[in-house]
């Protein structure tokens, strides 16, 4: 059974800097990609950033670029978001994803990805 586990979160100011951190296990195969995505309350399941290992590509949503940084080590199918210059609307619970199926471009959707993390708040005041 795969688990990612998250951690990191937590509550920080506007301008503030997080840094989230995954790690999937249970499965003996690398991953080919993980990714991260966020959930506001009222609102849609969104993409925030990815990366594909082979390759090294990444993907950010517009929103967060310059500000964001994935990153990680796929001999341990662990992944990281570093994220700075943090604002109000950052505010989510961020789930972390991992894809055990080869692909060739960056996974970005939710149906990309085969297994989840439980999620993790992450609280900016303003």
């Amino acid at each position: 059974q795969v688990q990612l586990v998250e951690s990191g979160g937590g509550l920080v100011q506007a301008g503030g800097s997080l840094r989230l951190s995954c790690a999937a296990s249970g499965r003996r195969f690398s991953t080919y990609a993980m990714g991260w995505f966020r959930q506001a309350p009222g609102k849609d399941r969104e993409p925030v950033a990815a990366i594909k290992w082979s390759g090294g590509t990444t993907y950010y949503t517009d929103s967060v670029k310059g500000r964001f940084t994935i990153s990680g080590d796929n001999a341990w199918n662990t992944v990281y978001l570093q994220m700075n210059s943090l604002k109000a609307e950052d505010t989510a619970v961020y789930y972390c994803a991992a894809r055990y199926r080869d692909i060739n471009y960056v996974p970005r959707l939710s149906t990309d990805y085969d297994y989840w993390g439980q999620g993790t708040q992450v609280t900016v005041s303003s």
